[in-house]
């Protein structure tokens, strides 16, 4: 009565291609697995790349307060927010979703200037009245900021 092999139902289940259960579930834990090793790393370039953005910001500033230097006779007292974004209109002195000047110090041979970072980590750049450039960096929210320290330099 069942000539043909493909009418048994017991010969059909064996007959069919594809993939058991446990195959998919073996592959969903391995993809599982990979995705719970990258979205880490992914979070912290992001961090990365948000630092960047600021130190980029902070070397603008140097850069602009210099000008603001050389247009004063070698004097630095004009350094301050409004006049480096007088100066460079695309340096923000407010946080406006991304890096900004959050600070700037004037004296009349040197000065300071510090950007902040839209995850809290803050890039300074100081110049004393000797010419000595110092970089650095305080880490105050996410205490890895800098080199993965609280503080330090760049």
């Amino acid at each position: 009565m069942f000539s043909s092999s493909s009418q048994r139902p017991g010969r059909r289940i064996q007959d069919e291609s594809g993939f058991s259960l446990i195959e998919l579930l073996v592959v969903i834990l391995v993809i599982s697995i990979l995705a719970a090793i990258a979205v880490p790393s992914f979070a912290a370039q992001k961090g990365k790349a948000q630092d960047a953005q600021a130190k980029e910001l902070a070397r603008t500033a140097e850069t602009t307060a210099e000008l603001i230097g050389t247009d004063n006779g070698g004097e630095y007292e004009h350094v301050s927010t409004t006049e480096l974004n007088k100066y460079e209109h695309t340096i923000p002195i407010a946080a406006a979703g991304g890096a900004y000047l959050s600070g700037a110090t004037s004296g009349k041979a040197g000065y300071s200037v510090t950007t902040k970072a839209t995850d809290g980590d803050e890039f300074t750049i100081t110049k004393t009245a000797t010419g000595e450039v110092t970089r650095t960096c305080a880490s105050s929210v996410t205490k890895v900021g800098c080199a993965g320290a609280s503080t330090g330099s760049w």
